[in-house]
């Protein structure tokens, strides 16, 4: 009932609003059409515009760029051109470094005896440079003692040489010096160096030497050598007192490719050396190299059994072509000293000088051409297959006294 009369108060009040309104609007009338106008049209600023300075957009003038017309480009055929001949001109052919090509034989002595040529060489070169003096003479003794020329062959050859300098005149170190390389020159040239062969059949060489001087490995790059020769080898294992002597040569025998003969350890050395023989000549080898002991201490027994194996090849073969005594030159005169025990029981045709490239003491090969009467035939100068060469005096001494700012140091004595 109350929300009832809500209801028509509202409606009534609404109502009332409403005639209010409309009473209010009659009183006052409507709006003319020239005031209406005037509110609708624009105001005399809005009416005439305001002038603006015209600008021209950035670019103006200038002619935009014309569009790029894409034109598929033109394949062309690859062309070839021959290129223009130009002759070099001619030039001089440059000799090669020594490490670049095989060195010659007196290239090798002076590089491999820079020890010698600085103790003896060296030493005697500056004694001559301060004149002929007594004392001068004194000291070249001294040196040649030193270098292991030995003592009486040493005074043998000062005195020589004082005499001669005084006949012919001499007043220079440098002509003393150019007189006693012509004197050594002279006496080692006048032996025989050849390693003897014979005209038809296997040749033999005997090597001798107490152990440890490079007996087997000296036979090892000789073989070596023959067989790039074009020859064929044999090597016989005669050695049978030392343990794996043997064995060593064997080895020695596979890279020169050479056929090794042994026998048992212990056994007979000459009946290896019987063997052996037949084998090469049966096989028509060139050359056949026996191995032998060399235990000095046991001199007696060992001088009777290498006695033996020679009178066995003596017989099988006829005379060996060569009996070889291998020699240490670092050992100097104690070298020497062994060497007399072997002439005893054979007959040595050659010294074969091994480490010549090791010791300051080159005088021991002028000490053993007059102390021992027999030439050296080959030397050692160096580890390498090819490092065996043939003795050859006149580079031997060029080597000993031309003096090289590479020159080593002798090593002082113990």
């Amino acid at each position: 009932m109350e929300l009832v009369i809500v209801g028509i108060v509202v409606g009534v009040l609404v109502l009332a609003l409403l005639v209010g309104l409309l009473v209010s609007r009659r009183r006052r009338g409507p709006i003319p059409e020239a005031q209406t106008a005037d509110l609708l049209a624009p105001t005399v600023d809005e009416q005439r515009p305001t002038p603006v300075e015209t600008l021209e957009p950035p670019g103006a003038g200038v002619e935009p760029p014309q569009p790029i017309d894409l034109v598929e480009p033109e394949v062309l055929e690859p062309q070839i051109v021959e290129p223009e001949v130009v002759e070099a001109p001619p030039v001089e052919e440059e000799v090669a470094p020594p490490e670049a090509r095989p060195l010659s034989i007196k290239e090798r002595f002076r590089l491999r005896l820079s020890r010698a040529r600085a103790g003896l060489g060296g030493s005697i070169a500056g004694i001559f440079r301060r004149g002929l003096t007594d004392e001068a003479w004194e000291e070249l003794e001294e040196s040649l003692i030193s270098a292991d020329v030995g003592v009486e062959a040493t005074l043998e050859l000062v005195d020589g040489l004082r005499r001669r300098a005084k006949a012919e005149g001499l007043r220079t170190g440098d002509e003393a010096l150019g007189l006693l390389k012509e004197v050594l020159r002279l006496e080692l040239s006048i032996a025989d160096r050849t390693l003897h062969r014979r005209g038809e059949g296997t040749s033999v060489w005997l090597f001798t030497g107490v152990n440890g001087t490079g007996k087997t490995t000296s036979i090892g790059k000789l073989a070596a050598r023959h067989r790039d020769a074009g020859e064929t080898v044999v090597l016989a294992a005669a050695d049978t007192f030392r343990a794996a002597a043997a064995e060593q040569l064997e080895l020695w025998g596979e890279r020169a490719g050479a056929r090794v003969v042994r026998g048992q350890q212990g056994g007979d050395p000459a009946a290896v050396a019987f063997d052996a023989y037949a084998a090469a000549s049966a096989a028509g080898a060139d050359l056949l190299m026996v191995d032998t002991a060399g235990r000095l201490q046991n001199k007696s027994a060992l001088m009777a059994e290498l006695s033996k194996v020679k009178r066995v090849l003596d017989r099988e073969a006829g005379p060996c072509d060569e009996v070889l005594l291998v020699l240490d030159a670092t050992t100097g005169q104690n070298g020497l000293a062994q060497a007399r025990a072997f002439l005893e029981a054979v007959e040595v045709t050659g010294v074969v000088l091994t480490k010549l490239d090791s010791t300051a003491k080159g005088g021991i090969v002028i000490a053993i051409q007059r102390q021992l009467g027999i030439p050296v035939k080959l030397v050692g100068l160096g580890e390498a297959l090819d490092d065996l060469a043939d003795f050859d005096p006149d580079a031997f001494i060029e080597a000993l006294f031309t003096e090289s700012e590479h020159d080593v140091e002798p090593e002082p004595e113990d």
